[in-house]
């Protein structure tokens, strides 16, 4: 893997860890059932792409 790509996974692994924090910390604050699933689905989501991402290296 080059240093570019590295770069590319590296910031892709920042990406998804934000992304997954900030639909755990949406989810906490909602009250609306429908939402707060639709939010935890992300979350997982984003915690998968981020193994996956992880993986590469």
């Amino acid at each position: 893997m080059t240093s570019k790509e590295l770069l590319y996974v590296e910031d892709s692994l920042g990406h998804e860890q934000f992304l997954k924090k900030c639909a755990c910390k949406t989810s906490e604050q909602l009250q609306d059932q429908t939402l707060k699933n639709y939010l935890k689905e992300l979350e997982t989501k984003h915690e998968t792409l981020f193994q996956q991402f992880l993986d590469l290296l």
